[in-house]
């Protein structure tokens, strides 16, 4: 970690640069025909549920529109994290889509079914409940919204952290059509074609999108069994979106649209720090490399419809509804010790579904204005996985030994919010809001041991046994309810849970283009059942954090912006699931979950954008975070938090130059990250601080038409963890033991290697 002197040397510098390196604004246009010109750029979001021009909104966020996204060669929703201060957007452990969440210390590490995410994310308002397709591919998108800091008053559970937005790109009105190829390293192709076709002038449009994304893998499994496909690291996906918007008149707008998502991309295997001492193991060469004695085939399936009608009922008030409904399915094989034995396999299967309605009522007075909402949520989150301990298994003279858990998290939940924004006088304003959610949650866990090895499909046909309707399992229930005496949990165990959820906040403007504010806000994580319970053990309550921040939004001239956020966060009642060891069973997994630690955290987020000329722009944006942990009752302890560096830091530069051939754009970025540890409870995988340089040129033609792009992303190539397993101990000696399985099992993931694409398209 930085020293203080570090820290204080690094503060100092950045208030330098706040006062004296200007940046460029974010490029915000409704259309990627919107060029730069000299001048800070009015960009517009919807933190608030209500479109304003993201000065005026008391609230930390960062937005990336579709120019910035197109001429940075941004694919997917992990590399936005560049962008904003002390955040954490990475692919997780095992496959390429489950997406490891965090911002200012506040996130959920483990993508279990049954465990909330502390980050929200959203898809033009709609709730992305499950970590499994979370790294979305970038398709169609208008802009990326990052709303930093509790969120609970107008998005409600699970924005601890805060909120991620991914907003489509509205329909013009007119036909168009795009498409677009890509070439690039490890044999990347994708092709990618977007469009709109009026089906009836000025009143009802179809859009359409279609992505095919492949690569072949940054390494191989050196070793894995017959017939598989070797690639590790690849990427082999579709993506599909269809909306139909009808206006037939000038205040009633509906839309309806729908996705679907096919990533087969292989199970990703993991690099081993340490050589296996129960099999020929050995530590690869790369970090891309790896063994494994599972199958290689991953798949993530993701569906999606949603509806809004929005009706401005009055010059003042405007309603809005949004339901969803989406399903995912996710088939994967995890390997844990990435040997070609069955050292610790887990071949597993999620199954998610959902549905939500809300009602909005925007309303603006003289001197005040108002958002209302009702939401409704009904979720259903299950799972199967086997934790097959094979060699430990025969060590014991048996054929194998897996540990099979089975079990289903529901959750339904009803809320009740309102913001004001009050004009106490032409400077001052006063924001006050509250949300009030009503949750009931069930959930059913089945868990044993198999002295053999099996996998999730055996004995299983139509998916999922239900509650209520048990048929033939393989392992006991441990957690649920009794309801006839005989012993046996034949239904689900439930609890419930209210949440009262405040925010108060003060907005002083200063000068025309001069904000303060302050705030106080409040956000809670739901409370939950343990998915991998060995007892018939209670809920785990939900986790709280209050936050305080202090602010200012200033357009300081016309080609200077300084955003500039303080804040301090406290995260009460954080569910942490410890492993229990057993000295009688070593297969065991004695996990329990409850409320046991508190954090803190402090820190300044610093955005700073200057137009210097029409044609260069510069942009920094950095972040420090101080995080301590308070309260720590958890078995094991916990050590710090995971994820979460004390600083981030991104510097950038655009330069525009206009040709007789059309329009180049150039720029470049720096990204820094500070060290930081993967796991609370263990510090044998952490991170060295690193930073990545990416360059880029796009050109478009003169008529708008044609357009391309050069893209090199990690340039110096440098090798960064994102994910890992950590099954090994340390003795006094400081010699590694053997740790759940029999074998030295430290894993790590990293980060994208060194890549350059190539991208040209046409659109009309």
């Amino acid at each position: 970690m930085f020293t203080s002197r570090k820290t204080l040397c690094a503060l100092a510098v950045t208030s330098a640069l706040i006062g004296a390196m200007p940046v460029m604004a974010q490029e915000q246009g409704n259309n990627e025909e919107d060029k730069k010109t000299k001048g800070l750029e009015r960009i517009e979001v919807t933190a608030r549920k209500t479109v304003e021009s993201i000065q005026e909104v008391p609230v930390a966020v960062t937005s990336i529109g579709a120019m910035e996204l197109m001429e940075k060669g941004i694919s997917v929703l992990t590399e936005v994290q560049q962008f904003s201060p002390n955040t954490t957007l990475q692919t997780s452990r095992g496959t390429n889509s489950t997406l490891t969440a965090f911002i200012r210390g506040v996130g959920q590490q483990d993508p279990l079914w049954g465990y909330e995410p502390g980050v929200g994310i959203y898809i033009d308002d709609v709730y992305i409940a499950r970590p499994q397709g979370a790294v979305l591919d970038l398709l169609d998108v208008q802009r990326i919204e990052i709303l930093r800091g509790p969120q609970g008053t107008l998005y409600g559970k699970n924005t601890i952290g805060g909120a991620v937005k991914y907003v489509t790109k509205p329909m013009s009105g007119g036909t168009e059509f795009k498409v677009q190829g890509t070439v690039g390293s490890y044999g990347q192709r994708d092709a990618k074609v977007t469009g709109q076709i009026p089906l009836v002038e000025d009143t009802l449009f179809l859009g359409f999108g279609y992505a095919n994304l492949n690569r072949d893998g940054f390494g191989e499994f050196l070793v894995a069994p017959a017939g598989e496909d070797r690639e590790n690291y690849n990427k082999d996906l579709q993506a599909y979106r269809l909306t139909l918007e009808y206006q037939p008149m000038d205040d009633l707008f509906m839309r309806l649209s729908y996705d679907r998502t096919d990533d087969k991309s292989n199970a990703k295997g993991g690099y081993r720090l340490l050589p296996s001492i129960v099999t020929d193991a050995p530590v690869p060469d790369s970090v891309f490399d790896s063994y494994t004695s599972l199958p290689t085939w991953n798949e993530v399936e993701l569906e999606g419809i949603s509806l809004m009608i929005n009706w401005d009922a009055s010059d003042n008030l405007s309603l809005k509804y949004i339901g969803s409904s989406r399903e995912g399915y996710s088939p994967t094989n995890i390997d844990f010790d990435n040997t070609p034995a069955k050292v610790f396999d887990v071949p597993a299967f999620y199954d998610d579904e959902n549905t939500s309605h809300e009602l909005q009522a925007n309303y603006q007075g003289e001197n005040y204005s108002l958002v209302s909402g009702l939401y409704y949520y009904d979720g259903e989150s299950c799972g199967h996985f086997d934790a097959i301990l094979g060699i430990l298994g025969q060590s014991l003279g048996a054929p194998g030994l897996t540990r099979e858990v089975i079990g289903c998290n529901n959750s339904k939940s009803w809320a009740a919010y309102t913001q004001a924004s009050i004009d106490i006088t032409r400077q001052l304003s006063l924001t006050l809001g509250a949300r009030y959610t009503d949750e009931e949650k069930e959930a059913w866990v089945g868990n044993g041991l198999i002295f053999d090895n099996v996998y999730p499909e055996d004995g299983w046909v139509d998916g999922y046994d239900r509650p209520g309707n048990p048929g033939d399992e393989l392992v006991p229930r441990v957690l649920g309810t009794d309801t006839d005496g005989d012993g046996v949990l034949d239904a689900p165990k439930s609890e419930s849970w209210n949440q009262f959820s405040p925010r108060i906040g003060l907005e002083f403007q200063a000068t025309p283009d001069v904000m303060l504010f302050a705030s106080y806000s409040q956000g809670f994580k739901s409370g939950t059942f343990n998915p991998r319970a060995t007892v018939n053990e209670p809920a785990a309550d939900p986790e709280i954090v209050d936050s305080i921040e202090v602010g200012m939004k200033a357009d300081l001239s016309d080609t200077v912006r300084t955003n500039v956020t303080i804040f301090s966060l406290d995260h009460k009642d954080r569910q942490y699931i410890g492993i229990v060891p057993d000295p009688d069973d070593p297969s065991a997994l004695n996990q329990y979950l409850d409320n046991v630690a508190t954090s803190t955290a402090k820190g300044l987020e610093a955005e700073v954008t200057y137009a210097a000329s029409e044609s260069l722009t510069l942009n920094m944006a950095f972040g420090y975070l101080n995080g301590e942990i308070k309260e720590n009752n958890a078995i094991p302890p916990l050590l710090g938090l995971a994820n979460t560096p004390e600083i981030t830091l991104n510097l950038a530069a655009d330069y525009v130059l206009d040709t007789d051939i059309g329009s180049f754009v150039f720029n470049a970025n720096y990204y820094m990250r500070d060290d930081y540890r993967l796991f609370e409870t263990s510090d044998l995988l952490t991170q060295d601080q690193y930073g990545i340089v990416n360059m880029s040129v796009t050109w478009e033609s003169l008529d708008g038409k044609w357009f391309g792009g050069l893209h090199g992303k990690n340039l110096t190539n440098e090798e960064y963890l994102v994910g890992g397993y950590d099954f090994v101990g340390i003795a006094e000696d400081g010699s590694y033991i053997p740790g759940l399985g029999g074998d030295l099992t430290l894993i790590g993931y990293y980060g994208d290697p060194r890549t350059v694409s190539l991208t040209f398209g046409y659109r009309f």
